[in-house]
This record gives C-alpha cells, structure tokens and sequence, in this order.
C-alpha cells in the first residue's frame, strides 16, 4: 500500500512539472512575437504623421526675407513660382531648395539603418511640377499625405511620400 502512495505522489508530480514546462514555453512563444511586433511597428510611418509634418513645414520661416519679415515655407513656394530675389541676394527656389532638405532630413533619418528607405517632396501649381526633392529609394510599400493651399490666383498642392 505504501508503494503505490509513493509511486502515485511522484506521477502527479511528474505531471505537474509537465503542466509548468508546457505554460512556460507557450509564455514564451506569445512574449516573443509581442516584442517583434512591437519593433516592427516602430519604423512604420501613418499617413497623419506625413500630413502634420507638411503643415508645419509650411509654417517653418525660411531664412529668406523681405523688407517686412521672414518668409514662411509656403509663402516662399509661391516666391520661388514668382523669381523673386530674398533680401540677402540668394535666390528664392535655392533658398526653398535648402531649406525643404534641411526639414524633411531632420524629421525623417532615412538610410540603411533606418525602416524609412526613401522620400520625395513634390510641389505641384495648376497641374505642373515646381519642385521635386528626392532622396534614397523609392519602394512599393509607402505612406504618402499632401496639403493644398492658395496664394492669390494660384493654388498649389505640397505632397510628402515616405518610403519604407
């Protein structure tokens, strides 16, 4: 009688430790696919993020001026469309030029290391290109936002595609 209690001890035993290895391992197989679901997700770039950095872009004062003030990104678009010369002699569309790269490379870290493998920045006026900016590769899987506005008789679309 007493072997069959003993022997019957260790079963339960040796279940129980069966029960524990099975939970563990399925805990394990669930926190790893959160953790990389969470780094994938990280580099994903939404579509709102796109459309809220062009509207700050086109609020950001350029270092282009005129007897008044500095000019403003979008109000430097519709300089650049005109020819119209800064205060500093520079050229309106050089000066837009520098000053749209220098925004987008500090708000987007494209490049190898980086989920973002590409972008490009598309002014358009009444159907025709003003300016393309262009930087690292364009692949198929993108997320893209643009933002429209006027500027007297003309109006004009700003465009931002993001590539990863």
């Amino acid at each position: 009688m007493m072997f069959k209690k003993n022997r019957r001890a260790q079963e339960e035993m040796v279940g129980f430790a069966v029960i524990v290895i099975i939970v563990g391992i399925i805990l394990i197989v669930l926190l790893g696919f959160m953790i990389g679901n969470k780094n994938n997700q990280q580099g994903n770039v939404e579509s709102y993020e796109i459309e809220s950095f062009i509207q700050a872009s086109l609020q950001y004062s350029s270092s282009c001026g005129n007897e008044l003030e500095f000019l403003s990104v979008q109000q430097l678009i519709n300089a650049c469309d005109s020819g119209t010369i800064c205060l500093d002699n520079q050229d309106s569309c050089d000066t837009l030029n520098q000053t749209i790269k220098g925004l987008i490379d500090s708000g987007w870290s494209v490049g190898n290391g980086s989920a973002i493998k590409g972008y490009q920045f598309k002014v358009m006026s009444e159907g025709n290109e003003k300016l393309i900016i262009q930087k690292g590769n364009e692949t198929s899987n993108y997320k893209g936002g643009f933002q429209d506005f006027a500027s007297g008789v003309d109006s004009y679309e700003v465009s931002l595609k993001v590539y990863y």
